[in-house]
């Protein structure tokens, strides 16, 4: 059965001023589906389109039966279709009509970019060309690929809010590099593809993205803090904390791309993020420590000497725009604090 707050989030979109009927009757293809922001895309359109009766089909792609079974159980009807595939090495053979595509395929681990890079540029890269060359084929309406604010790099930039059309360094000597770089790579695709096949492709940068239904297993920052106080125990830093991160609850994330899908200008990148959740790690620690925790838990710092192998991403200074995507009609709503609270709601009922 699904979560309360979910099921919340869900009405918010249903309830939103989306444009449900660029979708109507309307098949859509989504890569990772079993992923934090696949499962939780198609199952929101899944949930209006039943409840408006769109008539929306999705297929997912995905790698592992059972898990999608899994995460998909209260979902599983005509409408809803897998496709097992690996996008790194089996090509994308689709026999329905596809007229949209949501490509968020994608090593997310930070230890899987420092231990397995080349099964990292092959997933980004294969599987890239893989998803447009379908898209060609089948001559979608819009497609939108899963970009991320890595591809900037470092910017160390605090002067001015950060456009597109700005990019920073980023160093190839490092191995976690495979993972901006595979980004950088793909929307280079994505734009070869729009201009050489007129594939109506755009790129979504997203800013770290994180709300209810993510996985028991997960391990990026944000969970830790959450984790850290539902367990009652101090947040631990292994770094000082002072890359500047950008946030976007789940929910916005998903309403960007339905606009992007219908909106999104061919060949063109988006940053995906909330103006407001702006801080750094540091800060962002503090805030569940202090705020959400009211000071019962501390902050600690614990550095290790070499950073490196743990897979951190080098300290950047920026701060994202939402210029571009705004102008579209999409406006972030949700606050970093609410994102928290909405989270643990979550995590009380479904993890811990």
């Amino acid at each position: 059965m699904e979560s309360k707050v979910l099921l919340k989030d869900f009405d918010g979109i249903l309830n939103s001023d989306t444009d449900f009927d660029a979708f109507f009757g309307k098949t859509i293809l989504v890569t990772g589906a079993t992923g934090l922001i696949g499962s939780l895309f198609i199952k929101s359109v899944l949930y209006c389109s039943r409840a408006r009766n769109l008539n929306i089909k999705i297929v997912s792609v995905i790698r592992n039966i059972e898990k999608a079974k899994e995460i998909f159980s209260d979902y599983i009807a005509d409408d809803f279709k897998f496709y097992i595939c690996d996008l790194a090495n089996d090509s994308l053979d689709i026999e329905e009509n596809v007229d949209y595509i949501v490509h968020t395929a994608a090593v997310t681990t930070s230890k899987d970019m420092v231990s397995y890079p080349v099964d990292n540029i092959k997933i980004s890269v294969n599987g890239t060309m893989n998803v447009l060359e379908l898209a060609k084929n089948k001559n979608v309406k819009g497609m939108v690929y899963l970009s991320s604010m890595e591809v900037y790099g470092q910017m160390n930039i605090e002067d001015h809010l950060i456009k597109e059309t700005e990019l920073g360094y980023i160093d190839l000597s490092s191995v976690r590099s495979c993972y901006p770089e595979g980004k950088r790579m793909c929307e280079c695709l994505c734009n070869s593809y729009a201009k050489q096949y007129d594939v109506n492709v755009v790129s979504a940068r997203l800013a770290q993205t994180f709300g209810p239904g993510i996985s028991k297993d997960e391990n990026r920052v944000f969970a830790q803090f959450a984790k850290s106080f539902m367990d009652n125990t101090d947040i631990v830093l292994h770094t000082k904390g002072l890359s500047e991160g950008n946030y976007v609850y789940t929910t916005d994330a998903i309403r960007a791309i339905l606009v992007l899908l219908v909106k999104g200008e061919k060949g063109q990148a988006y940053n995906v993020g909330n103006e407001d959740n702006h801080m750094t790690i540091s800060q962002m620690a503090h805030l569940v420590a202090e705020d959400i925790a009211d000071n019962k838990i501390k902050v600690i710092y614990d550095i290790p000497n070499d950073t490196a192998s743990m897979g951190y991403a080098a300290d950047t200074k920026m701060h994202l725009s939402s210029e571009k995507i705004n102008s579209l009609g999409w406006k972030a709503q949700v606050k970093l604090k609410d994102m928290y609270l909405r989270l643990i709601e979550f995590m009380r009922d479904f993890i811990v």
